[in-house]
């Protein structure tokens, strides 16, 4: 793992996408195709900005996404399809993309992903890091050993309190309790691993994940074990490490 610091979130995310492209293009001229899993929330706003606008032949390129919630409709304004749809599968060219659908049989839904995903290994995953420390939607104590890509989890009252923080939704009792979430052994598997986090407000949960040794109650500190794991920071984000 490394960690990478920069003045603002517009610094950090086209470092950041810069490096997906490149990691993105390699896979592509090697293997004439590239799979790569996608994020959602304000920690990818920049990273996904600046990665539409770079030089990759997305018609070669195959997504997935991270999360979603169950029950919540495509149309909700804190739907990760939707965020996806509009920010990215818009305006490029993608070979395919698979997104969650959780609304009517999570069940299968999962086990729909879990045989797609097993068919292509992960060049490159864009994550972030929760308030609370979550990879994905692996909430602490979060589960480090299940062979599943992807897994239904219950959501913590403070991985609820940010969604309702950032605005997603209109209050606490409208956010879903449960989702369908890639598990960490699946998000580990993938060959690089680009991770974006940025504000004041996640600067003790990087602290916390970067700072400690491994451990299922800071779930992105598994990131340290990662040998292609890249960590971009804008300074805010960095302000509380011991040698930022």
């Amino acid at each position: 793992m490394q960690v990478r610091i920069y003045n603002t979130a517009l610094e950090s995310g086209k470092a950041a996408a810069k490096y997906t492209a490149e990691i993105l293009a390699k896979a592509i001229n090697k293997n004439g195709a590239a799979n790569i899993i996608l994020a959602t929330g304000t920690s990818q706003f920049e990273i996904l900005n600046q990665l539409i606008k770079a030089d990759v032949d997305w018609n070669k390129v195959t997504m997935f996404h991270l999360d979603e919630y169950i029950s919540l409709p495509a149309t909700h304004a804190a739907s990760f399809r939707k965020y996806l749809q509009e920010r990215f599968i818009s305006k490029v060219d993608l070979k395919d993309a698979y997104l969650i659908n959780g609304e009517k049989n999570p069940e299968q839904e999962r086990n729909r992903l879990n045989e797609i995903i097993l068919k292509h290994p992960v060049d490159v995953a864009l994550v972030g890091i929760g308030e609370n420390g979550h990879l994905a939607f692996n909430d602490p104590p979060a589960d480090f050993k299940t062979e599943e890509p992807y897994i239904i989890v219950e959501l913590d009252d403070a991985c609820r309190q940010q969604q309702m923080n950032e605005g997603w939704f209109q209050s606490i009792d409208e956010i879903p309790a449960k989702a369908i979430s890639m598990s960490v052994k699946q998000i580990m598997k993938s060959k690089n691993i680009v991770c974006s986090v940025q504000g004041k407000r996640k600067a003790a949960a990087v602290k916390n994940c970067l700072g400690n040794s491994v451990n299922n109650l800071y779930p992105a500190s598994i990131l340290q074990t990662h040998t292609n794991c890249i960590i971009y920071l804008d300074k805010d984000a960095a302000s509380l490490l011991s040698h930022p």
